[in-house]
């Protein structure tokens, strides 16, 4: 029986863990490295220990070191999570050498599916359908298009669509420069992209008597090769395609003897009606949920009981339909750029069907050394319609300031008439994006309200005429204006009746306060959650969604200003390569730098044709958002 558990892992999946463990009476363990020392699931074991540094290859991915913290905190059994060291066999062996209880598969079978290209060979001789598999000389034109995929690890990382055998080549390199960074293991492989495909998958747990199928799960809503949109059952699949999936998924287990819960990862081709393996994940997934929820069973307490060799039998039957999104801290708007900084508020409704598996809260701080999720929201309803409809509402009343997220563009998806009608596919997202903020505001007056919000705030902060409205005159000779970074103005008066907008569509103001507006038009009444932050910036929250503004300043400092053509840092992060000089004439899209964040790689493109006339930064160089990389001057 285990009586103490170290997770070797953080945030979300560790707080996960942790729940069942406290359900079962066991103690807990967590490992934290400095950049995780405040997060929520560090309070919530029984124990900590510090890794020291932030960086996953000083931390998390030390094996030696996660090892001897299992030992110094009087752990007598380890759980992976998922991402870091969760597939890695000689930490599983490690673990097992020193006499701790691993909760995971043995690592003979972790080996066999760890390497992508490995288990491709094995699944081909069990009889699971495969793809072919290619090499850049391989590769031919009928081939196209390809997909770079990392032979260690998954996530996305480590993976590139390919249009042109010319780009092929320099695709690889940079895949395995990410794998590399990410996994530790830069191998990689390249098959045949299927354009349309869907990801489903086969949850399975293997016991002693044999392996356990519980049901499939569709990923298919993805986002650079990463999934966003989970859901159980798989929607339209057939009886027969769906029976042959799940014997799939048992074959493709039974072949390695596996222990434990896992998943079996197929791409089907709707046209076809034809599946293909893609890779096993030896490990826990980051969508289990919604097989929890529609099979009602804890997936972490059967991977504990398969540990301690308890005898696991299932009696579980489906029930409903599960939809699960993944909260990221990035910008849909802006090629989904990972997002760091401090979450100043971070509520999310759960109950009454909504279910939050969250690594973060109000406070919390997002780094920008690991990956960009902040939590899984997950709705459970007897259909997929209800389902998804409950999951809008929940995320529609969340509270999420400080940090640009995904948000808006998950609502979108939960009530595009597509996604309800299952046509779902792993080019869904690459459609014009869904749910940007000009398309919220325009569904309310988000600007009026953060306007009046800051007025109602300067008039309670002064101290004479404190009865009157701020810059409230005897003779009005224009309106008051406050602009916005993001383009729009507002204009107003201020008199001893209140507050009037000019605005072509009449907008009255019914009250106002510097947290709260109520506004009305057309006979609509509307009330908006404003709360001011430092240097004119203000988050708003209304039914319509949710709004991040910053005031245009009426007086800018000029040392505030960069020079034109400057190319600032859309993040924090390391540069990896810069690949031009200074005095070198570039074209438009040209690469300039590549710069590294939360385990991403991201280019630094040429906004323009011109020369290069200035490069601030070298390989290894520290950044931080808004910091000049290079200056690119236009050519005349």
């Amino acid at each position: 029986m285990i009586r103490r558990l170290l997770v070797a892992n953080r945030a979300e999946i560790a707080s996960r863990v942790f729940r069942t463990c406290r359900a079962l009476g066991i103690e807990t363990v967590a490992l934290h490295s400095d950049a995780d020392a405040d997060l929520p699931y560090v309070a919530e074991a029984d124990h900590a220990v510090r890794l020291p540094g932030s960086a996953p290859a000083e931390t998390y991915l030390r094996a030696d070191l996660v090892v001897q913290a299992a030992l110094r905190a009087g752990a007598d059994a380890v759980h992976p999570g998922y991402g870091f060291l969760s597939e890695n066999a000689d930490f599983a062996r490690a673990v097992l050498a020193v006499g701790l209880t691993w909760v995971g598969p043995h690592p003979d079978a972790m080996e066999q599916m760890g390497s992508k290209i490995e288990s491709k060979r094995l699944m081909e001789a069990a009889g699971v359908p495969v793809l072919p598999s290619l090499t850049v000389e391989t590769a031919t034109e009928a081939d196209l298009p390809l997909l770079v995929k990392a032979s260690a690890g998954g996530g996305g990382r480590g993976m590139r669509i390919v249009r042109t055998l010319a780009a092929l080549p320099a695709e690889v390199e940079q895949a395995r420069a990410e794998a590399a960074s990410a996994f530790g293991d830069g191998t990689v492989f390249v098959e045949p992209y299927v354009e349309r495909g869907r990801h489903v998958e086969v949850q399975v747990l293997g016991t002693d008597d044999g392996v356990i199928v519980l049901g499939e799960r569709d990923c298919s809503l993805q986002r650079r090769h990463q999934k966003v949109v989970e859901e159980s059952p798989a929607p339209g699949l057939s009886l027969p395609t769906r029976d042959a999936l799940h014997e799939a998924g048992r074959r493709a287990a039974s072949a390695i003897d596996y222990l434990g819960a896992g998943t079996v990862e197929f791409l089907y081709d709707a046209d076809r009606d034809a599946f293909f393996f893609l890779e096993m994940n030896t490990r826990l997934q980051v969508e289990h949920p919604v097989t929890e929820e529609v099979r009602g069973v804890d997936l972490v307490e059967l991977q504990l009981a398969v540990a301690e060799g308890r005898v696991v039998v299932d009696d579980s039957q489906p029930s409903g339909h599960a939809i699960e999104v993944r909260l990221y801290a990035e910008d849909p708007a802006q090629d989904y750029q990972p997002q760091s900084g401090r979450l100043t508020t971070f509520e999310v409704p759960a109950g009454d069907g909504v279910r939050v598996d969250a690594g973060f809260t109000s406070g919390s701080v997002v780094s920008t050394h690991y990956d960009a999720m902040l939590a899984k929201v997950v709705a459970h309803a007897p259909t997929r319609e209800q389902a998804a409809r409950k999951l809008a509402g929940a995320l529609s009343r969340a509270r999420i300031h400080g940090v640009v997220t995904n948000r808006d563009q998950l609502l979108a998806v939960l009530r595009d008439p597509g996604f309800l009608a299952g046509e779902v596919s792993t080019a869904f997202l690459e459609q014009p994006l869904l749910g940007t903020t000009p398309e919220l505001a325009a569904a309310g007056h988000p600007h009026v309200a953060a306007a009046l919000a800051a007025a109602e705030a300067a008039r309670a902060a002064r101290t004479v005429q404190r009865g009157v409205p701020v810059a409230w005159r005897n003779v009005v000779s224009q309106p008051q204006r406050t602009a916005f970074e993001s383009g729009e103005v507002v204009e107003w008066h201020a008199g001893r009746d209140g507050y009037a907008v000019v605005a072509e569509e009449p907008v009255t103001v019914v009250v106002a306060s510097p947290t709260r507006v109520t506004l009305e038009a057309d006979g609509v009444r509307t009330s908006y959650d404003v709360v001011a932050g430092a240097t004119g910036s203000s988050d708003v929250d209304w039914p319509g969604g949710h709004v991040a503004l910053r005031r245009v300043p009426r007086f800018v400092d000029p040392a505030d200003a960069v020079a034109s053509g400057s190319l600032l840092a859309p993040m924090p992060g390391t540069v990896v390569r810069v690949d031009v000089a200074a005095g070198q004439e570039v074209a438009a899209g040209a690469p300039v730098l590549v710069l590294e964040a939360m385990k991403m790689q991201h280019t630094v493109s040429a906004p323009t044709d011109g020369v290069v006339t200035s490069i601030d930064v070298t390989p290894g160089t520290q950044v931080a958002a808004g910091e000049v990389l290079a200056v690119v001057e236009e050519k005349q």
